[in-house]
């Protein structure tokens, strides 16, 4: 073979040092999405420079879907035997989900928001149905609480942004709009971004499974109860976090 038979022993006998490694999978970031991302990072920093607590005045929100079965990263989980050891998790062929909406800032959160259609039954978003979430649920929680003062952040979704969805959103909020097609443009495929992105679902998640729900109806509870849960404290820490 050409290799010198000392070299193979010390080969032979020196333990491998390997590790397991797995490829992620992550969006497309093009140079116009990071200058926009520039951009936006500009003027929030601009903003606070004038406003100290600005930060604490902007209302984020996003959506989020929740399998009845939880799920199971089968890229984070591995088991290391000597023999296979035929271990299986079972999911059904259709998994039933709730799609919930919320809206966060330092003094609470607005939401959940379940989507359901007429009939009760739990359905994805689309360009009609947030425009209804919009004007019956989130327009009137906002009575409680001072409009003029807040700022409401969203994506750039299709579904989102359409003409009707930001000229309400204008209506109700004027030049503090944050989103695409808005008087400040939401940089896109930026939702790490967002307070909901980097705490809230994944701590809402962390809990809800706790008690292994068997029926939406259950699940749909635990996420009430571990948002009503969070305190003031812990969001105003998040969203000092958001400006670091």
């Amino acid at each position: 073979m050409g290799i010198d038979g000392f070299y193979l022993m010390v080969l032979w006998r020196s333990p491998l040092i390997i590790w397991k490694l797995q490829i992620s999978l992550v969006s497309v970031i093009e140079v116009q999405d990071m200058n926009d991302l520039q951009r936006f990072i500009e003027w929030a920093q601009n903003e606070i420079a004038v406003v100290r607590d600005f930060h604490k005045r902007i209302l984020f929100s996003d959506e989020a879907h929740f399998w009845l079965n939880g799920y199971v990263n089968k890229q984070n989980c591995r088991i290391w035997s000597e023999a296979n050891p035929q271990v299986y998790v079972e999911t059904p062929l259709h998994p039933e989900k709730l799609t919930v909406w919320c809206a966060l800032w330092a003094s609470g959160i607005i939401g959940p928001y379940f989507f359901k259609n007429d009939e009760g039954h739990n359905v994805t978003v689309n360009g009609d149905r947030y425009t209804a979430m919009i004007t019956n649920f989130f327009i009137p929680e906002l009575n409680n609480h001072d409009v003029q003062e807040l700022w409401f952040q969203q994506d750039g979704a299709t579904c989102l942004t359409a003409r009707a969805t930001i000229d309400l959103l204008k209506d109700t909020f004027g030049d503090r709009l944050i989103s695409r097609f808005g008087p400040v443009n939401w940089p896109p495929r930026s939702c790490d971004l967002t307070p909901l992105d980097y705490f809230l679902w994944g701590y809402v998640k962390s809990l809800v499974y706790a008690d292994k729900p068997q029926t939406l109806d259950h699940l749909e509870d635990n996420i009430h109860r571990v948002i009503a849960d969070i305190r003031p404290q812990m969001l105003e820490k998040v969203i000092e976090n958001w400006t670091s």
